[in-house]
């Protein structure tokens, strides 16, 4: 199989039309935060699983935002992935005009992670606690690798999703609903 290794970029459709192309692909909605003495939290739906050993998990982050300075400068970085009924939560933490530094989470219920004191949010579906282990390069992003160093799964409601550019929940299993 032919790679193409070429660094020349060719545009496959306008922003607007690949932005809508990859919103077609229904994904979870987590809250990313940072810690230390400036902590910092953005509203994300670019995280995935990477390797059960070690422990590993990818968020890419835009390298004009500011959590993209936050991650490189803290080293950790905290994931809670959204329940459904946490979608105001989730446009807290995309507003660009929300307070920043510790008062950003006034108005959210969280508490510190164990290991690394990172923000995480209270009535998610799961929370980890990473530590930076690798980045990479992806265009106008950077993929950030983080090593899990703990994790809670303290419930099992249904997600908050994100498909289309709105948020969205999963439909109940009819076959379980009583008759």
């Amino acid at each position: 199989m032919k790679v193409d290794n070429s660094t020349e970029s060719r545009p496959v459709a306008d922003v607007a039309t690949l932005r809508r192309a990859f919103g077609t692909f229904a994904t979870g909605v987590t809250v990313v935060t940072t810690g230390g003495p400036n902590p910092h939290a953005m509203t994300a739906n670019s995280f995935t699983s990477v390797s059960l050993d070690p422990p590993l998990v990818l968020i890419c982050v835009d390298r004009g935002a500011v959590m993209h300075q936050c991650l490189t400068a803290t080293g950790s970085f905290g994931v809670s992935v959204l329940a459904a009924h946490q979608e105001r939560v989730a446009l807290h933490f995309a507003d660009r005009w929300r307070t920043l530094g510790a008062a950003q989470f006034d108005h959210v219920d969280w508490a510190p992670g164990e290991v690394t004191g990172v923000p995480l949010l209270t009535g998610t579906l799961a929370s980890f606690e990473c530590e930076l282990w690798r980045t990479y390069d992806g265009g106008d992003h950077t993929i950030f690798i983080g090593k899990i160093v703990s994790l809670h799964r303290p419930t099992d409601r249904d997600a908050l999703l994100v498909f289309k550019g709105k948020f969205r929940q999963i439909s109940p299993d009819w076959s379980e609903v009583p008759s």
